[in-house]
């Protein structure tokens, strides 16, 4: 964890994910996480794919930009997209891998197959939620002939199921409608059924549902973590308005 703290302040990401890859995630015996390193795993991970997203929608606006040019230059922006798009597939593959070959397996030697508490819970949650993540992210950047052909199939079944998994932990029953690891979930599988799978019904759904559960008990937020809730609802509620209006669905 220090080396990569140390190349986290150094702007080194791909050198913070290589130390949390191989001296953290794939020696670590225990396979607990606590609130600070997962949130060490989350920047590193960002910051690794990041560059490559910005930079895919950068080509997607220059090729729209510049359509009925040159046949040449067309070529060669489909030619760098489909580039861009297998580094940043490599890159997510590789985070999905080490979640659900190495994470994931070792939170249940450490503590059983079946979650027994709300820590236990949350940990899963979070650690499903970015496979889901990170498969969706995949599925975004897929729109050269390879990527929909061979690839793009294996990343929407991922994500279906790892945020699913997900889901499932978090009605459970023992962790709160208002936590964040819930809450940012629906906000992301919600994006995902809009933005993916085309279903702006499912996502509505899906933003509603997590939304009015919150709401309802949001009073016994605590303070430390009403912010963080209170944003990721204001997001909830924008998203379900706005795809609401341009699929023409009405929420009783």
């Amino acid at each position: 964890m220090f080396m990569a703290r140390v190349a986290e302040q150094g702007d080194r990401f791909e050198d913070m994910f290589s130390f949390l890859k191989d001296g953290v995630i794939k020696q670590r015996k225990d396979g607990h996480f606590t609130a600070d390193e997962r949130n060490l795993l989350s920047v590193a991970f960002k910051n690794l794919v990041s560059p490559k997203r910005t930079t895919w929608r950068t080509i997607i606006a220059v090729e729209h930009s510049t359509q009925g040019g040159p046949s040449s230059q067309t070529q060669a922006i489909a030619q760098y997209k489909a580039v861009i798009e297998e580094r940043l597939h490599k890159d997510c593959e590789e985070i999905v891998a080490l979640v659900l070959n190495y994470v994931l397996p070792r939170l249940a030697q450490s503590y059983g197959d079946v979650p027994k508490n709300v820590k236990d819970l949350e940990e899963r949650a979070f650690f499903w939620k970015m496979a889901g993540d990170y498969y969706r992210y995949a599925s975004e950047a897929s729109q050269s002939t390879a990527s929909r052909e061979q690839r793009l199939p294996r990343f929407k079944k991922g994500a279906l199921e790892a945020y699913n998994r997900a889901m499932e932990l978090c009605k459970s029953g023992l962790l709160r409608p208002y936590n964040s690891v819930c809450l940012g979930l629906a906000l992301n599988f919600s994006v995902f059924h809009y933005e993916v799978m085309g279903d702006p019904l499912k996502a509505c759904q899906i933003a509603k549902e997590s939304f009015e559960s919150a709401i309802e008990v949001i009073d016994e937020c605590s303070e430390e973590h009403f912010q963080e809730a209170q944003s990721i609802l204001e997001l909830l509620k924008e998203n379900m308005n706005i795809w609401a209006v341009e699929a023409g669905i009405e929420f009783n």
